[in-house]
């Protein structure tokens, strides 16, 4: 039954597409979107839209950049067309906001890891009491779930108030990521999609963190209504990254796609 449903939903998919090249040979001339995308997705969603574009002939463009951020610039009016966040509240604000007509979708699980580029450095919350450890890096909290999560797991180690002095925070995971690959912070939290994203020669040392630590970090989507209409071409993105050819992928980058 379930091989019977893939298979289905594949065709459906592929049928989907075939109309919407039929709509853009009518002079719709939707064929490319702009992809408001949480930072801890910024590689998985590059090798997505890659597959989505040679499929399609649809050219994706991306902005990157914290959910908070993104979700702000949606209801300020930005010009953009999914919107790919790293957790369920910021979407919902969108969709709550008049800004899209169907609620967000669930389309991963996102993990946190402990990660350090110093090879004398093993990642764990023991480490992080080391006084060799002078910065700990994270996403701000207040607009990167991931940011968040680390929070959160640092309270429930107990460890959050004798750490805080060592805290540095990046706007987002992008910015998080620069300070541990700088050596701004010699050790931080990251998401585990980013450690996935580099060859194994170069992703450090590091450790999930474990998930009793943190609230699930459900990472959903949804399709931006610009001016009460929806891009054709975003649709037929959207509806992709729900396909199991997409979700093989999220897996590839440590994503989770069904708790």
């Amino acid at each position: 039954m379930k091989n019977f449903k893939t298979h289905f939903k594949n065709i459906f998919f592929a049928v989907s597409l075939i109309f919407l090249f039929s709509a853009c040979s009518k002079g719709l001339k939707q064929n490319s979107i702009t992809i408001a995308t949480a930072a801890n997705m910024q590689f998985a969603i590059q090798k997505l839209a890659d597959k989505f574009s040679h499929q399609t002939g649809i050219t994706c463009e991306f902005i990157v950049a914290s959910s908070g951020k993104l979700t702000a610039q949606i209801q300020e009016g930005a010009p953009y067309d999914v919107f790919v966040a790293a957790d369920t509240r910021y979407p919902k604000a969108v969709y709550d906001a008049g800004f899209s007509d169907d609620q967000p979708k669930i389309y991963a699980y996102g993990k946190l890891v402990i990660w350090s580029l110093d090879k004398t450095l093993q990642p764990s919350f023991k480490t992080l009491l080391n006084s060799q450890i002078k910065h700990i890096a994270l996403a701000n909290p207040k607009t990167a779930p991931y940011g968040e999560a680390a929070i959160n797991a640092l309270q429930k180690k107990g460890l959050y108030e004798v750490l805080e002095k060592k805290l540095v925070y990046g706007e987002s995971i992008s910015q998080t990521n620069q300070f541990i690959v700088s050596g701004a912070a010699e050790i931080g939290f990251t998401a585990l999609s980013v450690v996935k994203a580099l060859q194994t020669e170069k992703q450090g040392n590091w450790i999930l963190v474990e998930e009793s630590l943190y609230a699930p970090i459900e990472q959903a989507a949804v399709l931006i209504n610009r001016e009460g209409q929806v891009n054709e071409a975003a649709k037929a993105f959207y509806e992709y990254i729900f396909t199991e050819e997409a979700q093989e992928i999220l897996l590839e980058f440590g994503y989770s796609v069904d708790e």
